[in-house]
């Protein structure tokens, strides 16, 4: 399963984005799909995931500001991101865990800066 990760870029502080992830193939059964942030030289975090019921969980960092969910085709996630701050500036990938599997996607950088 290969991800498609898209819709980073520059945004202003206090701004919005939405990135998208597709998966390339059904998904079947039950799976978590998520986003994480990484930054140069540091660890892979946690943003938020959500599993094929709908359940999510949100760093505290995030919370009350980003929203994540997924298609009616279950094999797309988003994040839509609110009042964004210059500290979520980071590269962030989408993820997708299937029956133990771990996959990623590319990455998309998302700049906050005015």
């Amino acid at each position: 399963v290969q991800l498609q990760a898209s819709g980073g870029g520059l945004v202003q502080p206090g701004g919005s984005r939405r990135l998208s992830c597709a998966a390339s193939a059904s998904i079947f059964g039950i799976s978590v799909m998520g986003w994480y942030r990484q930054a140069p030289g540091k660890q892979r975090k946690l943003v938020a995931t959500i599993t094929t019921g709908g359940s999510t969980n949100y760093a505290a960092s995030v919370k009350g500001r980003f929203t994540i969910s997924r298609g009616n085709a279950k094999n797309t996630v988003y994040l839509q991101m609110n009042s964004l701050k210059p500290e979520d500036t980071d590269v962030y990938y989408c993820s997708l865990n299937l029956r133990g599997a771990q996959y990623w996607g590319q990455g998309t950088l998302v700049t906050v800066s005015s």
